[in-house]
């Protein structure tokens, strides 16, 4: 049985992954992205009435994606169309002016980008990851965490992958060697207690 949770607001951020309009409608398994999406703003209201910090990812590029990173794979690699505003922040999260936006070209969110140093320097220790996919962006993120030496609490019912299968292979395979799984509800009741003591 898992170690009951304790965190520290003033030393955690939530960190969501590509919770952004071209997202917010796909398919997603095995929860909805509708409800990723409910579940990753349930846990920024709570770190922000917690004292936490707030960290929105969003996954961007030029408009012919020369910027994106182009090693040999075996997958089939096509530039989609793109609608306009495709990588806002979906509004229903609600970002705030000191929320940071980090801006991704690759699975990990911390590669070419700020990311840790907006962490660092706000005294950040421990990392809730949350968002789409799990086996991408959020295990690819999770695993450059681990290396940098952060805490990490995955939010399982705060991400999905493309299948079910897929976002279990992480689960099962890879995210218990890095970091702490977790449902959302109880990430929120960890925090509350915290606030609730201090």
């Amino acid at each position: 049985m898992p170690e009951p949770l304790s965190l520290d607001p003033r030393t955690t951020a939530l960190v969501s992954i590509d919770m952004q309009n071209s997202v917010a409608n796909h398919a997603a398994a095995p929860h909805p992205a509708s409800d990723v999406v409910d579940r990753v703003a349930q846990l920024a209201e709570s770190l922000r009435a917690a004292h936490g910090f707030v960290v929105f990812v969003r996954t961007s590029f030029l408009p012919d994606e020369s910027d994106a990173v182009r090693p040999a794979i075996d997958a089939p690699r096509h530039i989609p169309e793109r609608e306009a505003g495709w990588d806002r922040i979906v509004a229903r999260l609600e970002r705030r002016p000191n929320e940071p936006v980090v801006t991704k070209r690759s699975f990990n969110a911390f590669h070419a980008s700020d990311l840790d140093h907006q962490l660092r320097r706000h005294g950040i220790r421990t990392v809730i990851l949350a968002g789409i996919s799990t086996n991408f962006g959020v295990e690819g993120t999770g695993r450059a965490a681990y290396d940098l030496g952060y805490d990490i609490v995955f939010a399982e019912d705060a991400m999905s992958a493309s299948t079910a299968e897929l976002h279990r292979a992480s689960l099962t395979g890879a995210l218990p060697y890095l970091g702490r799984i977790r449902p959302t509800a109880q990430i929120i009741a960890a925090l509350e207690a915290n606030r609730a003591a201090a």
